[in-house]
């Protein structure tokens, strides 16, 4: 597909600044930002009439099947909601059941403006063709625990998805330490050394988290996991609420990436990362909306603004994370840590893009468009999103190979069989 988007603007993330100009691209990848775009055969161009184009989010974080669960497992503090709500649930879910989840979590993804998720769930196989039939890019990571799939299984995976399709990818990781045996992180580690791979996973997400692997361990979950030489290739870790300053100084020597998800974290009152630190530090920031279940809409519009907001409460400081350094995580951050050629508008990227309305009342007056798309956006300014060059959506319309009421009615079958 090759596009020609003129007369609008465009967001140089390297810069943090808007530009004026047309985006041109083709068989994928963006060919051209700027003021003079060349001449072309473009199979559809577009007067944006002054709209904006961003890099699309990439969430960092989620559980895209969870979505059977939003606003059923409500008001319970994590452990409850995990062992009562949320695993039993889960335990009654089919590779049929998450493919036709995971189409409806594709069109949410899009109409917020999400074109690349990073995805931590069960049965992969059905997932990935779900991804891949709807055009919408995905980096599993492994969910490896002493209750499901094997180490056998994590290679398996590792090898199948990162040549199953151009859009899909896969790392290696499992759950958590606190659900995950010494000797299956171990094996783990080995995997990531054969490999010379990266290892991702639930990291210091509660207190009580943090605390039980040092009363069994000695050491904080970091600490156990780098003890193993789990991160000689990299990762990182999702939540990161309670790391330590040995675990920011492992995160830094290894490279790795931390990623938040403030909205889930607020609403399970597991607590506020201190991402101020991260950045700091150093350290890769990249966001996420984690699952529907414990969200419950996978919005980054809403995680970004809590992700800078939280920062002046906690900090007791109104000047900590600006609005530039929230909307290049989750951008650029989340890119790099899913480790894909996306993120930044220019030649060569991967074309996953979004378009803003501008003429919206919560995008005017224009005094900072920057500051107006993390403190006052919302996923209704997004009218187009596009993931590979393709439009996955359009004001209002869902270009993702289904009739969205009839994927409405077999995810409502979906949870009258499983809620029964």
């Amino acid at each position: 597909m090759k596009l020609h988007l003129k007369n609008g603007r465009y967001l140089d993330v390297n810069e943090m600044t808007v530009k004026t100009g047309s985006v041109c691209t083709e068989d994928g990848k963006f060919t051209y930002a700027g003021e003079n775009p060349p001449k072309n055969d473009y199979d559809r161009t577009i007067d944006l009439n002054g709209n904006l184009i961003i890099p699309g989010f990439c969430n960092a974080h989620t559980h895209s099947p969870m979505v059977f669960l939003r606003s059923y497992a409500e008001d319970l503090p994590l452990n409850k909601w995990l062992t009562e709500a949320v695993f039993p649930h889960e335990a009654k879910l089919t590779p049929e059941d998450n493919y036709t989840l995971t189409k409806l979590a594709v069109a949410e993804y899009v109409s917020n403006g999400i074109t690349s998720c990073f995805d931590m769930y069960y049965f992969p196989e059905a997932m990935a063709k779900a991804f891949a039939e709807t055009g919408f890019r995905c980096v599993f990571c492994g969910a490896l625990n002493n209750f499901s799939e094997s180490i056998e299984k994590l290679e398996e995976y590792y090898l199948k998805y990162n040549s199953y399709d151009p859009l899909i990818s896969y790392k290696l990781g499992f759950h958590a330490e606190y659900t995950t045996s010494l000797e299956l992180m171990k094996s783990v580690s080995e995997l990531a050394r054969k490999y010379k791979a990266p290892v991702w996973c639930h990291n210091s997400e509660t207190k009580s988290e943090t605390e039980e692997c040092v009363s069994r361990y000695g050491m904080t979950p970091t600490g156990i996991m780098d003890s193993l030489g789990m991160f000689e290739y990299g990762g990182g870790g999702y939540h990161c609420i309670y790391l330590t300053e040995s675990d920011y100084d492992i995160f830094a020597r290894h490279n790795m990436t931390v990623v938040t998800n403030p909205c889930s974290n607020l609403k399970l009152a597991s607590g506020i990362a201190d991402v101020t630190e991260t950045c700091r530090r150093g350290i890769n920031l990249a966001i996420g909306t984690d699952g529907a279940a414990s969200n419950n809409a996978l919005d980054m519009f809403r995680e970004m603004y809590l992700c800078s907001v939280l920062q002046k409460l906690k900090l007791s400081d109104a000047a900590a994370m600006p609005a530039e350094k929230v909307l290049k995580a989750a951008m650029t951050g989340g890119a790099m840590a899913m480790e894909i050629n996306s993120g930044i508008i220019e030649a060569g990227r991967n074309a996953d893009f979004a378009v803003i309305d501008m003429h919206s009342p919560n995008m005017q007056p224009e005094n900072e468009i920057v500051k107006n798309l993390v403190y006052s956006g919302s996923g209704a300014n997004v009218i187009m999103t596009a993931v590979n060059g393709n439009i996955l959506y359009e004001k209002g319309e869902y270009f993702i190979g289904e009739d969205m009421e009839a994927l409405y009615s077999k995810v409502r079958g979906i949870c009258e069989r499983i809620f029964r």
